[in-house]
């Protein structure tokens, strides 16, 4: 008994379109990308690599714009957020000693900047740090927490026409990993 002919008709339609959907498989992915320059593969490896971007913070305005600049960076980087706030303590007290103060303005500008952070819905943590200069301590926090990149904002006041600032300074001397500043205009 022979087949039916719109039955044959139908196999024949599967079998092209198969073959035709392989071929275009194979030609996709058997590609060769158009040749980019070796400084440039390097730039976007670099960037790429960002998956753990610390954010300064001090609970002001500019500081908040900072940890937004780094959501979006890291948004793109399917990275995540490590929030530091930095209590200067002075030389002539002991670093382990109770600062109440200190202590709730670092947990508000925490707290600040973590809601800020999860409107981006992006992993964040938060981490409070005691150094005898906030330099040093974000330089240690980078460290010890591996991150890949360091956003710092800097307020509309400051800049070369008044100088740095000890934190910007120790970061550009001294950070071991990229950093970026994000100061904001006046």
């Amino acid at each position: 008994m022979s087949p039916e002919p719109h039955t044959s008709v139908t196999g024949i339609v599967i079998a092209v379109g198969f073959a035709g959907a392989m071929g275009a498989l194979m030609v996709w992915m058997f590609r060769v990308p158009r040749p980019v320059a070796a400084e440039v593969a390097r730039a976007r490896h670099a960037l790429d690599a960002a998956r753990l971007i610390l954010v300064p913070t001090t609970g002001t305005a500019h500081s908040q714009r900072g940890v937004e600049f780094a959501c979006r960076l890291a948004q793109e980087q399917g990275g995540e957020i490590l929030l530091l706030y930095v209590i200067e303590v002075p030389r002539s007290l002991q670093l382990d000693m109770p600062l109440r103060q200190a202590d709730e303005e670092a947990r508000a500008a925490l707290e600040t900047a973590s809601q800020v952070v999860a409107m981006h819905n992006l992993p964040v943590r938060a981490v409070v740090r005691r150094a005898r200069e906030a330099g040093a301590g974000i330089i240690e926090a980078a460290k010890e927490h591996r991150a890949d990149l360091i956003v710092l904002s800097i307020g509309p006041r400051k800049g070369a026409a008044r100088g740095w600032g000890r934190t910007a300074e120790a970061l550009l001397t001294r950070s071991p990993v990229e950093v970026i500043f994000n100061k904001m205009p006046e």
